[in-house]
């Protein structure tokens, strides 16, 4: 695997914008990855690049988002909004109103078609908008802190250069509005491992939505039992998801980063270290396929910012050669002496969270790969 050309989208102009005080999600994250990896000199050099994101164009929101829904998250920032755009998830508590709530989505999401163009210009092989991934929002339906769906916007738009995409979704939370956008598609193949729908928001992503019409069998959704660890999450990403990405051969891989899988995250129940996302992206690198990367989720802010900027160390070709295997350590204190500090520790796993998650975990592989693989001949 040769070196990758790997691009960083981000501006200080993304600091400007925050969601109320009182929701959990913290627009911050993405400057503090910055600051970590401006620390550790990792932002240039070595086919290493820092790009501003371009605020996204009306007409290209458009291409799947309503004029109608639109215009009401404009009007609604501007503090103006009623019953029809309560009815659109607008004003809610999981997507409220605030200053600068249209102008903050249209920046984030300019930076992950930004990472699309780069992608498609071939300028990046990789290029990560850690304030991207707002993957609930609905064409006419704000959801889950996300009003502009930026990744479903960038498959579109890769797509649509013909390209075969592969939308990898590890938040948490089921990615619904991505899934639901591309159901009935089989240029852009969606692969979602979340939470079990029955424990946690949105309530969706069983395994046997698998998609319809020429999308049926594109659609693959791993639904994860409480308590799910790194060596059994591990083990049904490299069951379902390695052979999925070999027989599909796709273009771009579109993949969204989502930190909320992690333990100590107060908004869900899985048991994840960084470690394991580090491995899921030494195995998409094996592939040698190009990648938009994203943000997400992840509301332990310390956590998830730790965890982008590991990301953005193996994407960048960053990590070989350095002990990043042992806890906390200097990158959290501001100092570059021990970059160790990325890697989470290793937790321990007690007998009774193994029993409780190894059934589970195997049950759903054998659901996927039967619903799943007959479809690609696997």
């Amino acid at each position: 695997m040769g070196t990758k050309k790997a691009a960083f989208i981000y501006s200080a102009e993304l600091e400007k914008f925050s969601y109320p005080a009182d929701c959990p999600f913290n627009t911050d994250r993405a400057g503090q990855v910055r600051k970590i990896l401006n620390s550790m000199d990792l932002l240039s050099g070595d086919n290493r690049s820092e790009v501003a994101p371009v605020p996204a164009e009306r007409v290209v929101l458009k291409k799947f988002h309503s004029a109608r829904y639109l215009h009401a998250l404009k009007t609604a920032a501007k503090g103006r909004w009623d019953t029809e755009a309560l009815n659109m998830g607008i004003g809610t508590l999981d997507c409220p109103v605030f200053a600068g709530m249209y102008d903050y989505g249209v920046l984030a999401t300019g930076g992950t078609l930004t990472a699309a163009k780069l992608i498609l210009s071939g300028s990046a092989d990789v290029a990560f908008n850690p304030s991207g991934g707002f993957h609930h929002a609905g064409p006419e339906h704000a959801s889950g802190f996300c009003y502009i769906n930026d990744v479903a916007l960038a498959c579109t738009i890769l797509a649509e250069e013909g390209k075969r995409v592969l939308y990898l979704d590890v938040d948490v939370h089921h990615g619904d509005g991505v899934v639901y956008g591309f159901y009935d598609r089989p240029d852009v193949m969606t692969i979602s491992f979340h939470e079990s729908p029955g424990t946690l928001f949105p309530g969706t992503g069983s395994a046997e939505e698998i998609g319809e019409g020429l999308g049926k069998g594109y659609c693959v959704n791993v639904p994860l039992p409480v308590g799910t660890y790194d060596q059994v999450y591990m083990k049904a990403f490299e069951s379902i998801t390695l052979p999925l990405i070999g027989v599909y051969d796709p273009d771009v891989i579109v993949f969204e980063l989502g930190a909320d899988a992690l333990a100590g995250d107060p908004l869900a129940h899985l048991c994840l270290t960084n470690n394991a996302y580090a491995e899921i992206i030494e195995h998409l690198l094996s592939f040698d396929k190009p990648i938009v990367a994203t943000g997400g989720g992840g509301y332990n802010v310390e956590n998830t910012v730790r965890a982008w900027a590991l990301a953005w160390s193996i994407f960048a070709g960053a990590e070989s050669g350095h002990d990043m295997h042992h806890g906390v350590g200097g990158v959290m204190l501001e100092s570059t002496d021990w970059q160790g500090g990325l890697r989470d520790r290793d937790f321990a796993v007690s007998q009774t969270q193994r029993e409780m998650v190894v059934p589970a975990i195997e049950a759903t592989i054998e659901a996927v790969k039967a619903n799943i693989f007959p479809i690609h001949k696997l």
